[in-house]
């Protein structure tokens, strides 16, 4: 990865977002785009009445200028030692996907780094922003919770319901360059139920992951099986133990993800989530 396009409304959860995807870029030796969009009220639904002068447009763009180049700041002043990621600076009007999508396009990045927020009106909007990132967004996609500790991922959990083994390859294989960089362990997570498995499954398990491991010329690649009869439960309780540091998903429609984050499960998903969620495009 070369990009990372880092998405701020300059509110603490994605600010801290934004340093997150930071510190990411300075271990995979990536440079940032460091992304915010201006919504005109007028253009809003729910502004009502609302009219703004034009002249407020220019000095709103100028202030949120500011803000950005004031974060751009702090960011490079965090950065003692080591790689300094170039940081470039995008403030456009617009929604905040629309100005994504085409920021992502213009300046070719390979990731989008975006905050959650957790509580009242703010989750509500995030469930409908959230979704509408995932479906627009031709990219992996990092959603940072608000009070994640800052670090280097070490252990990667890969989820997977190995209905698709072959994309699912494709993904791990373009995923392992950035855990060299971070000299992270990647862990292909299945919630495992009896019920809908046959005896030789775990047999199965072992040659792919050999088949895998082989392949990639990545020795830190290991399976982990969570006994559940649901897989919402079991992602809860693998993120709630704090063993890994980050998950990745697919998200294909109408399959795996989907019917994970669909309904009141996103919500519940979304409340206990306390670790970075990838989310690989379909």
């Amino acid at each position: 990865m070369k990009t990372l396009l880092c998405s701020t409304d300059f509110s603490a959860g994605a600010n801290h977002a934004v340093q997150y995807g930071y510190n990411l870029a300075r271990h995979i030796n990536a440079n940032v785009v460091l992304c915010n969009a201006f919504i005109v009220p007028s253009e809003v639904p729910q502004a009502g009445m609302v009219v703004w002068p034009a002249d407020d447009y220019d000095k709103i763009l100028k202030d949120d200028e500011k803000e950005l180049n004031d974060l751009k700041k702090r960011l490079e002043h965090s950065n003692t030692e080591g790689f300094k990621p170039a940081i470039e600076l995008v403030n456009e009007i617009g929604s905040a996907i629309e100005v994504i999508v085409n920021t992502l396009a213009e300046k070719k990045a390979d990731m989008v780094v975006t905050g959650t927020h957790h509580q009242g009106v703010d989750f509500l909007l995030l469930g409908n922003h959230t979704k509408h990132l995932i479906d627009n967004v031709n990219a992996p996609l990092l959603l940072v919770p608000p009070h994640v500790h800052i670090k280097t991922p070490q252990k990667i959990a890969f989820a997977t319901d190995f209905k698709f083994p072959e994309r699912d390859l494709e993904l791990i294989y373009s995923l392992i360059p950035m855990a060299k960089l971070l000299k992270a362990e990647i862990y292909i997570t299945h919630v495992y139920n009896e019920k809908n498995h046959k005896d030789n499954f775990k047999v199965w398990i072992s040659q792919f992951l050999a088949e895998l491991s082989a392949k990639a010329d990545y020795p830190f690649i290991f399976s982990k099986v969570i006994k559940s009869a649901h897989s919402v439960t079991g992602f809860e309780k693998l993120c709630a133990e704090g063993e890994m540091d980050m998950l990745v998903m697919v998200h294909r429609p109408h399959g795996f993800f989907e019917n994970l984050f669909k309904g009141s499960h996103t919500q519940k998903m979304a409340e206990r989530i306390c670790i970075p969620l990838l989310v690989f495009p379909s």
